[in-house]
């Protein structure tokens, strides 16, 4: 059950940028054994994407439950803080996660690769540093449905059973993610340093981030309208597909615009603007129609961090002010562009976000289905979706002739409206199953959501909106 390095079959091509950071930034530490791991899924095509040469399964079941450190690796828990439900913690960090270090993929680009319940580091608190199957199974679908529809996020590679129970609400099995990122850099990372007045490392962190995703930013303030327009064009596209994130803390606020911490997160069956589905979200804060104001507090967050590193913070607070005062309006303009799109309409014309909220508040009030009311306007079928026909067609006679002045509109609807999301409770479905040996309705989730713009009638009872006994109340982090 040793922890050993030893050179093998599966090769990683690692280039380990942020280990070569200062050690305040991180603890060196590597990942804790398992007692016996088992390979769950691999993604092959994220694995090409990395230049990663794959080994046979129990070599890799080794390497990504963290019984074996790859060769090149650096494996390092990194340093963070953040606001969680607005209060601020000054360490955070990450408690049951190790970096094992950077690629460069066939694409050029730089990505992490992160271990996820890979036992205890300095920052567990008092956690065990462990993952049960169902978050990890959880994650595993979301991020990479979430790269189906295109929305940036980060990506899962290899899941592993680790042949060990962990304590929750009662003995589950374990298991180990290995997740995918442009970088784990997150909003809490530059706080740490700025609420230590640790303004070297401030600025060090600051000229990585710049360099490592942001490029033709200048300085401090550049980086900050950088992440800005970043995560409003991210939140748009949450909006776009009624996702909901349930813990926007700044903790899990990438800086590279990313979709990242992946816990109680949901898809809305009937839409409504107030559905919360996190049970640790007792107020809504994170309610899915709160999620461009909450974005826009962190990116403040985000600015009070960095301009402790400025010569003269007092006369960066203006710039800075207006960085962040300009944040709505691009939210706005990037949910606008979306939801045209889902209404058919490519072109941009007054009076068309006032036809996109009518719509949706009808829906709201008819108990309609979000992706499915959604879809079925490309098909004609949309006001079947609605506990009361009429107030859609009170609606669509005004889009109709919108429409009109619209090349092809139903090819746009078809791009934009998903057939398929993950449904809450088919996840809960498909984990329930894992949890009992049968993982085909996990590989089976996965194959489905690979395609979720396509038509698959083979996969009908996988659009079908919950029954009422079905309905998923509330969804959990898993720590």
């Amino acid at each position: 059950m040793g922890l050993y390095l030893e050179a093998m079959s599966v090769i990683i091509p690692f280039d380990n940028s942020y280990a070569r950071l200062p050690g305040s930034f991180y603890t060196v530490q590597p990942p804790e054994p398992v007692r016996a791991p088992r390979l769950i899924a691999f993604n092959d095509d994220l694995a090409r994407l990395l230049g990663i040469a794959p080994g046979e399964a129990q070599e890799m079941a080794e390497i990504f439950a963290g019984n074996r450190v790859p060769e090149g690796a650096s494996p390092l828990a990194q340093l963070y803080s953040g606001h969680q439900f607005g209060q601020y913690n000054p360490q955070l960090g990450d408690g049951r996660a190790i970096l094992l270090g950077e690629t460069v993929g066939t694409d050029g680009k730089r990505r992490d690769i992160q271990l996820k319940g890979s036992g205890r580091t300095p920052y567990s608190r008092m956690g065990d540093g462990r993952a049960w199957l169902g978050p990890v199974l959880r994650e595993y679908v979301v991020s990479e449905a979430m790269h189906a529809l295109g929305i940036p996020t980060t990506r899962a590679l290899a899941a592993v059973e680790t042949g060990e129970m962990v304590i929750r609400e009662g003995r589950l099995p374990g298991a180990v993610l290995t997740r995918v990122a442009a970088s784990h850099l997150r909003v809490g990372t530059f706080q740490v340093f700025a609420a230590r007045g640790d303004t070297r490392s401030l600025k060090q962190l600051t000229d990585y981030a710049i360099a490592r995703h942001y490029p033709d930013a200048e300085g401090p303030m550049g980086l900050l309208r950088a992440v800005r327009d970043a995560q409003a064009r991210l939140i748009a596209a949450w909006m776009s597909v009624g996702f909901i994130h349930g813990v926007m803390n700044t903790d899990n606020c990438a800086i590279s615009g990313e979709t990242i911490d992946y816990g109680p997160c949901a898809f809305m069956d009937t839409y409504h603007p107030d559905t919360v589905f996190s049970s640790i979200d007792q107020m809504g804060r994170y309610a899915y129609s709160n999620q461009p104001g909450i974005v826009v507090w962190n990116l403040a967050q985000l600015a009070t961090a960095l301009i402790r590193q400025l010569d003269d913070p007092e006369g960066a607070v203006a710039e800075a002010t207006e960085i962040v005062h300009a944040m709505p309006a691009l939210i706005e303009a990037a949910w606008a562009e979306r939801f045209r799109a889902k209404l058919g309409l490519r072109s941009a014309r007054e009076g068309d976000v006032a036809l996109i909220t009518d719509l949706l508040a009808r829906m709201a009030v008819g108990g309609a289905d979000f992706t499915n009311t959604f879809r079925a306007l490309a098909e004609g079928t949309a006001r079947d979706q609605f506990t009361d026909p009429v107030a859609f067609d009170a609606w669509a006679e005004g889009w109709q002739a919108r429409l009109a002045t619209e090349p092809d509109p139903e090819a746009t609807m078809r791009a934009a409206n998903p057939a398929i999301i993950p449904r809450n409770h088919r996840v809960e479905e498909m984990i329930a199953a894992a949890v009992a040996g049968d993982y085909a309705p996990f590989h089976r989730l996965n194959a489905v959501l690979a395609r979720p713009f396509d038509d698959q009638p083979e996969a009908r009872d996988l659009t079908a909106p919950p029954l009422p006994h079905e309905v998923v109340q509330a969804t959990f982090c898993g720590t």
